[in-house]
Order: structure tokens, then sequence, then C-alpha cells
């Protein structure tokens, strides 16, 4: 008996002998009758008698009949692993209902969608779709990247656990130095207990690597599926793919987003009691210190999805005007809430508007010689000047009008200066041993309790920003190649050295709280993640690229040079 389900191009279970197509409607009325004709449009095989309907009904005389033997060697029918046939009523879908968005077999149409007043024919309306795999492949592929996201980073919490417990091993090692008797014990004592705990988390690991991969596969699966129906399919069919598969592509995709939500990266650190006293029971009942085991949500494990772009808005060159000392050097930039940019130029002691198009709209004279600046509120900033010990705070109107409001005195030699809150600043030094310092707006300083490395930056070797979402100060070390990023709430850092990062000078905030670091060497603005991952460089059409900002809602990039000869000011839209 012939398979009543059989498609044109199936191999016929016995080699070398052909399999005749059946009638499709004598085999719903359970006849068995070989096909004579196929009909592309019905995609169905007919007998003579079932195909003579076409010359009856109106509606039909439009479908392309060819014979079955020429439909056989065409191989017009293409496999679409049931996606063409109706859930309920195992027929081949036929219309579209565009008031419910559903498709529909006649059985349907008739029996649950008569009152509907929109009900067409698919065959009239999928030969308009000129792309319809373009937006189920590209959540497919964003899924696929974000699964392939979680799967690294489960890797490398596993690997980060594994070297946590090498850690503790060693500062036991260190501390049995001093009280060797009390320090064997508890090295047998915390190692087990570090182990189970070690244990019990790559269990919780291996569970949500196991359900990353279900969705890995069914990724692939609904890739090669969408790929090879867009391929070989009919309109029809890349129609009634799309209609199906969507609600399915939006649940995993919608399963891999919560994952990433839900993805934590977990540590183990062992803190010793500094005020140890010897006790006179058993270290095994007297543990001088704790084991912990800390979760946090991984801040950039949709890193794939942070990765920004830059499209040139516009440039302008920064040319020596008549009552200028020289050529400009814009040493500090920064956004205005309405879209304005405001610099400071260091050369020609001066305070500078720019318009959304980088039109110059004011320029403020100023009497001392300004380092960096930072938007304070709507209409205020705060230049951090050489020369003196001060702070100074200038108003900017919306008409354009700048006037000196308030001077500030320090006792520091600040350059950076970005805002902490809307009352504190963070603060780089120059000339000090503390490279960071907290300021607030009324002069009073004070120092974090993060121990900053011990070090000494001259003037334009060092610039610093504060991320306020995670409580983080980000450091670059222009000589050193280095950017340093210190965790304020955990006293830790990740010190990030890479082949990208040469000659870093200015830094700022980037979209999802990344970093954007100017690199002088290689001409480029490099995005880091918080956790030290180099997620994008960008190569810039300047030489020696020096500050960069963002605006206040993350949609624009400006960055500035510093070189002999060709200067310039130019503008991005980020796009992620």
């Amino acid at each position: 008996m012939a398979d009543s389900g059989s498609k044109i191009g199936e191999d016929d279970e016995v080699p070398g002998r052909v399999k005749d197509n059946m009638c499709q409607p004598c085999l719903d009325k359970d006849k068995q009758t070989v096909a004579d004709k196929f009909c592309s449009t019905c995609n169905e095989f007919q007998c003579n008698d079932c195909s003579n309907v076409h010359n009856v009904l109106a509606i039909l005389k439009n479908h392309k009949l060819v014979s079955a033997k020429e439909a056989n060697a065409a191989s017009i029918s293409f496999e679409m692993k049931a996606l063409d046939l109706c859930d309920e009523h195992q027929r081949s879908f036929e219309f579209f209902c565009e008031d419910e968005k559903k498709l529909c077999c006649s059985s349907c149409a008739i029996v649950n969608h008569r009152k509907c007043h929109s009900v067409v024919e698919i065959k009239k309306i999928a030969g308009k779709i000129t792309s319809p795999s373009s937006t189920l492949g590209e959540k497919l592929k964003e899924a696929k990247e974000a699964a392939e996201g979680v799967a690294r980073q489960i890797r490398s919490s596993t690997d980060q656990l594994a070297e946590d417990v090498k850690e503790i091993h060693v500062k036991i090692r260190q501390m049995r130095d001093e009280v060797m008797r009390m320090f064997d014990d508890l090295e047998d004592s915390v190692n087990k207990r570090a182990e189970t705990l070690q244990k019990q988390t790559l269990e919780k690991l291996t569970k949500k690597q196991a359900q990353n991969e279900k969705h890995l596969a069914d990724v692939k699966s609904f890739l090669e599926t969408i790929e090879s129906i867009f391929k070989n399919g009919t309109p029809v069919q890349k129609y009634i793919a799309e209609q199906k598969m969507e609600s399915k592509v939006n649940a995993i995709c919608r399963n891999i987003k919560e994952e990433c939500q839900k993805l934590e990266k977990v540590n183990i650190s062992f803190h010793f009691d500094e005020t140890l006293k010897l006790p006179p029971l058993p270290v095994t009942e007297y543990v001088p210190g704790q084991l912990l085991l800390k979760s946090n949500r991984q801040e950039d494990v949709n890193s794939v999805n942070m990765t920004m772009t830059l499209k040139p808005v516009s440039f302008i060159g920064l040319k020596q005007t008549g009552d200028d000392d020289g050529k400009p050097l814009y040493s500090g930039i920064d956004f205005l809430p309405d879209g304005r940019l405001v610099t400071v130029d260091h050369r020609n002691k001066k305070c500078l508007v720019y318009n959304e198009k980088l039109e110059k709209v004011e320029s403020y004279q100023l009497f001392y010689t300004p380092f960096s600046v930072v938007v304070v509120s709507e209409e205020e900033v705060a230049i951090t000047r050489g020369g003196g010990y001060n702070i100074e705070f200038l108003h900017f109107s919306k008409c354009n009008k700048v006037t000196s409001r308030r001077t500030c005195k320090v006792k520091t030699k600040y350059d950076s200066i970005s805002l902490k809150d809307d009352k504190q600043f963070v603060v780089g030094t120059y000339d000090e041993t503390r490279p960071v310092r907290i300021l607030s707006l009324t002069g009073k300083e004070h120092d974090f309790s993060v121990n900053f490395q011990n070090k000494t930056y001259p003037i334009g070797t060092s610039d610093c920003t504060y991320i306020k979402s995670s409580d983080k100060v980000v450091i670059t070390d222009r000589y050193e190649h280095t950017v340093y990023i210190y965790n304020i709430k955990t006293g830790t850092r990740v010190v990030v050295k890479d082949d990208h990062i040469l000659e870093p000078c200015g830094v700022a905030v980037g979209p999802c709280d990344t970093i954007l670091v100017c690199c002088r060497t290689t001409n480029t603005i490099v995005q880091i993640s918080q956790t030290g991952q180099i997620l994008s460089s960008y190569k810039l059409d300047m030489t020696y690229p020096y500050r960069v900002c963002v605006s206040r809602d993350k949609s624009f990039l400006v960055v500035t040079n510093n070189c002999v000869g060709n200067k310039k000011m130019q503008k991005f839209k980020i796009s992620c």
C-alpha cells in the first residue's frame, strides 16, 4: 500500500522501482487510485476524475496542472516536514486569516473563521513577500550567538572556580608556615568544604549547560529548516513556514534571553580572621576563617549584543583663529543634556559651545588654563584648571550665553573629572600619590575606600571616569598601555592589557555601560566590557585621538585628537 503522505522526490523502498503517487482526494475517501495529474497550486496529486474539477469550478481554472510523471521528473514538491499541514485537520494550508493572523486549511476557513472579514488565499499573498527568511533567520542567529555566549560564560565560570580553589590552597599554605599544626588541620577541613561547594556549583552549571545545549540544538535545527525551505521552497511554502515557525522562534529566543538574564558568575573565596586567637579546641571545631560561595550576575553576559558600531555624522577641522595663541587643543569635551557640546581649549584658554551639527555657537575667554570639563546640570559645567587649586563653575543659558558662576577652592591638583552623583565628582589627580579622589560640589575632598595603585601620574598621562551603575572607577595608564577597572564595592580590580590597548588616553562610559578608550598609537576607539573583555575596535580617520565623550542617551560619540597639523573633532552615531 502506498503511503498517503508520500511526496515527490521520496525514494521508493525497493531499489530500481519507481513508486506510483496516489490521488490525494481519493485517499481522503479511503480509496486508492494512481494519480495521473499534479496540481502545483493545490500541491497534490490527483487522478483524472478528481482533476476534472479544475474544468468545472471557475476559481480553479487558473491552477497549473501537469502530468504526474512530469511532476516526479521536475521534483516540484518540497519536503516541508509537516509545516504546511494543519495540526487539527492534517490538511494543507490554503488560506490565511488576516483578522486573527492564522494559517487555515479549507476546513479551518469554513468552521473556525467563517465570521472573519478577511480570509485570503495564501497563493495570492505569498508572492508579495520579498525576503520571508530575514526576520526569522536574524532572530535565530541572534539567539544562537547569545546561547554561545552563555556557553562561553559557563566554561569561564567553571575555569574560574578551579582557579579560585587553587588560590585557596596557596593562601592556606602561606598561613600554615606561621602556625603549622593548626593550618594542617585547617587545610583538610576547608578543602573538603570548598570541594563540596565546587561540586554542588558544578552540578548546577552542568544542568544550565545541558539546557543551553538543547537551546543551541533547537536553534541549529530551526536554522537548517528555515534555510532549506527558503532556498528550495515555493513562495507558498515560504510563507507558511514563516507563519508556522514564528511562534516557535519567538519562544526559543525568549527562553535564551531568560537564561542570559539569570546567568551568574560564581566565585569561591576564603576570608581569614586577622584577629586570630589560638583556641583550646581542635581547629576542626574552631575554623579561623570563613569559606564563602558568592554568586553575582555576570555584568557583560550579553556582551555579544553590546558590541557597538560607529557611523560618522560630521566633523570639523580645528584651526587657529585671529585671537588664538596657537592651534586649538581640546583637553575636555562633554555633552549638555539638550545635545549641545561643551569643549575647553587648553592652549588658548577658551570654553566653546557647539550645536548638534558641530557648528560653533559661542566662544568664552577664560583667564586660566583649563584641563577638563564635565556637565553638572542642564545649565552648569565644572572645569578643572591649572595654575591654582580651584574648580571653576560656568553657567550656560539656552541661548548660548556663558557666564562665570563660582570658584571652588581645593587642596589637590586635579585633571580629569566626571560625575559620581548629583552631589559629588570623581576626579583624577596629577603629581599625586592618590590617582583618584572624590570631590563634592562644595569643595570637600576625600578618598575612596579602595587601595588604588600607588603611582604618581604627570599631567596628560592618565584619564579616569566613573560607572554609576556598578560603582566602578576606570583609570588609563598611557605609557604602561593599561586600563584599570576598580570595583569600589568589592575592593577588587581588573587589569586590561591587550594589543588593542596602546597609549590609552581619554576614557568614557559608552552604551550598556561598556568602557570606551582613545588609543593614541593605533588611532582607534576601543570598547571594553567591565570584566576586561575587548568587545570592538573602531579605526578613526584622525591621528592621535585624545579625548572622547558620549551623549546622555548613549546615541552619539564625539572624539578629538592631539597632533601636529591635522587637528579635528568628529561626531559619530552609536548603534549596538
